[in-house]
């Protein structure tokens, strides 16, 4: 196997990279290099000036806007992206719902939804899980009765990364009872401006209320935002689902992060010592296998194969390298990073801090942050279930 990139494939990531290093705001890529938070505003900039481009949905083809770029070409995008500090594209939109539209909706609605997702100016979240529906997803209750023109929604979605910027939100509803749980659930879009639709922060272990619980109280959402037909919505989800999982991944960012492991390694005195420096090899091993898969799940996907249970492997392995990488600079770090300081996030803090290196004060916020990658997108364990049983056999 040949996997060095052709002379036009290395034109294209210099043009890239050329790009992003002339329009990457460098306060904002000051936040990503340092794990500091990103607001609203940080993440909405970068995505329109990606959406003036036309590469805010790089991965569409060009019938939808899109640039029609390769498997590779995306590959290239997305790392140049990551390791100029740029902030990661919020999927829900671009990533997620857009395929699914461009997939299974009709022309109204990709004329209508589309290019407010391209432009980055609709902010798009998921709604998926509920209380008592995480991994076991088919089990969803919340209800969609149709009455004349509109259905009427009722119910609650939990965990809804980014849910309290939401501006729409695509959700998996149950629209019948009859049969196995899968053949009774439809893909609805709801306006969260609409009225019975209510938000609810939830505070982590890192202090940032990333997540949200979402309230549905006899919402009236019209029928022509229903995605596909009525009860056939488990088929789009899984669609979506493999855009999920190979999103979770996220290589690009591990390449990124593991140079920042190696800057703190340096800085607190730990590179020369062998056994720590083997660690971050074994690490290094890993992202590199990690970008093989997802280099594989985009060739799948590009000849038309359902990637969904290659994406299983890529969470696994991904979330698993997320939390490897934010463990070794603690370790790095050592006592030094143990003070968990909320306010040592936002950017410009000055503080007082153990050890004077305030580039360590975030540590602890992004250790307890990752320790969620595992569940989120499908539980780890169920995911080693499903790989068992249909990649294995």
């Amino acid at each position: 196997m040949d996997l060095a990139f052709t002379p036009e494939e290395q034109a294209f990531r210099e043009e890239v990279r050329g790009w992003v290093k002339a329009h990457l705001p460098a306060e904002i890529a000051h936040k990503v290099h340092n794990a500091l938070r990103l607001t609203r505003e940080d993440l909405q900039r970068w995505a329109k000036i990606l959406g003036k481009k036309g590469w805010l949905g790089y991965g569409w083809p060009q019938q939808f806007g899109g640039p029609g770029w390769t498997a590779v070409q995306k590959h290239l995008f997305e790392e140049e992206c990551a390791l100029a500090g740029a902030p990661r594209i919020v999927p829900f939109g671009p990533v997620m719902v857009a395929p699914v539209i461009m997939a299974f909706g009709n022309k109204e609605q990709q004329e209508r939804f589309l290019p407010g997702i391209a432009s980055g100016e609709v902010w798009w979240s998921q709604g998926y899980s509920e209380p008592g529906s995480g991994s076991d997803l088919a089990s969803v209750k919340t209800r969609a009765e149709r009455q004349g023109d509109h259905y009427l929604v009722n119910g609650q979605k939990t965990w809804t990364t980014l849910g309290q910027y939401g501006e729409w939100i695509f959700c998996l509803v149950r629209t019948s009872t009859e049969g196995k749980p899968q053949t009774g659930i439809s893909f609805l879009l709801i306006d969260m401006t609409s009225p019975g639709v209510s938000v609810r922060p939830i505070k982590l272990l890192d202090g940032e209320c990333e997540v949200n619980e979402v309230f549905f109280d006899n919402v009236k959402v019209p029928a022509e935002n229903l995605i596909g037909e009525e009860n056939k919505g488990w088929t789009y989800a899984k669609h979506l689902l493999s855009h999920e999982r190979t999103n979770i991944a996220d290589v690009n960012r591990a390449k990124r992060e593991l140079e920042r492991l190696k800057r703190i390694a340096k800085t607190e005195g730990v590179w020369d010592d062998t056994r720590f420096r083997d660690q971050i090899a074994l690490l290094e091993v890993d992202v590199v296998a990690l970008e093989m898969l997802v280099l594989r799940v985009l060739s799948a996907e590009k000849s038309g194969k359902n990637s969904l249970d290659i994406a299983g492997l890529l969470k696994i392995k991904g979330s698993e390298i997320q939390q490897r990488y934010a463990e070794l600079m603690m370790l790095a770090a050592g006592p030094f990073s143990t003070p968990f300081i909320e306010e040592a996030m936002e950017a410009g803090w000055q503080g007082n801090f153990p050890g004077g290196e305030v580039a360590n004060a975030p540590l602890a916020s992004t250790y307890f942050n990752m320790r969620k990658t595992t569940i989120y997108g499908g539980s780890n364990e169920v995911q080693r279930n499903i790989v068992a049983q249909t990649v294995l056999g």
